[in-house]
């Protein structure tokens, strides 16, 4: 049987969230969450490989670390047709960077999935956008991986990934176990995320058997602290602020569109990606 650990997250719906000054971390429980987009295609595609595959022969872990609160996008995953739900969460787990994240992802999957054939990931979360949790994962767990696939073909004990990297298509081959990211949507999207079936909800929440691990169930010493253990400090946390200068150009309107050229013709052409040519001022009257 093929084991397939799906890693999800819980990400606010809105742009803009309160922060925490004292810790430089987001205030998540201020604002609605859904599933990250890239990691209903990480789902997605473990279904469609399910799909493909004799459903008897593969069986699809879901694994979220977080709140409380993110224990509802793991029943959404079981109503798509996740077999398992796993919530890992703990105060003492919040504010974790992502190096401290894939330590504790890692310590789950080494301890409760041995077993684990395949590991998941969405190639980075519309959040934080810094797509190191896959990687760093697959160093945790010592084992090979690819990142931004596009397509995922498995054969045997191995399995075929398609990624569009520079301008090329690669097709990788890697032996199991190992980790996949897979990549945002593009022209030829073969992982757009299902709609939920009402019938799947009704099942999803009928069972009530998401299984929520704290530190202890987890292993972790009693002074573990995520946020003081993340090798990541933030600075500062603050909001951009956009200045704009105007300036009226006055005169003809040859002698304005000259000025403008004159002071501005680098910017323009950096902005439109030519090479402008300003004018030329010896043939003028």
């Amino acid at each position: 049987m093929l084991h397939i650990i799906v890693c999800i997250k819980q990400v606010p719906m809105v742009s803009e969230l309160p922060w925490d000054p004292k810790t430089g971390t987001l205030k998540r429980e201020t604002a609605q969450g859904m599933m990250d987009p890239a990691a209903r295609r990480a789902l997605e595609a473990a279904l469609q490989i399910k799909a493909k595959t004799d459903r008897d022969q593969v069986y699809i872990t879901t694994v979220s670390m977080g709140p409380p609160m993110a224990e509802e996008i793991l029943y959404e995953a079981r109503a798509l047709g996740a077999d398992q739900g796993v919530l890992l969460t703990d105060p003492c787990m919040a504010g974790a960077d992502t190096c401290m994240t894939a330590n504790i992802l890692g310590k789950f999957i080494r301890d409760h999935c041995p077993d684990a054939g395949l590991i998941l990931c969405g190639s980075m979360s519309s959040d934080s956008e810094t797509a190191q949790v896959g990687p760093q994962l697959a160093e945790e767990l010592d084992i090979p991986a690819i990142g931004y696939a596009r397509r995922l073909e498995l054969d045997d004990h191995c399995i075929r990934v398609e990624r569009h990297v520079d301008d090329f298509m690669e097709l990788l081959e890697m032996d199991l176990p190992g980790l996949v990211t897979i990549d945002h949507a593009g022209e030829s999207d073969l992982y757009t995320p299902r709609y939920v079936a009402l019938a799947g909800v009704e099942a999803a929440f009928k069972t009530r058997d998401i299984r929520v691990m704290d530190r202890t169930a987890l292993g972790l010493d009693n002074d573990f602290n995520a946020l003081a253990s993340s090798p990541t400090k933030i600075i500062e946390v603050y909001s951009p602020i956009t200045r704009k200068e105007n300036r009226v150009l006055t005169g003809a309107v040859k002698k304005m569109v000259d000025t403008l050229f004159d002071d501005y013709g680098k910017i323009i052409s950096s902005a439109m990606g030519k090479d402008l040519k300003t004018h030329d001022h010896e043939g003028d009257a």
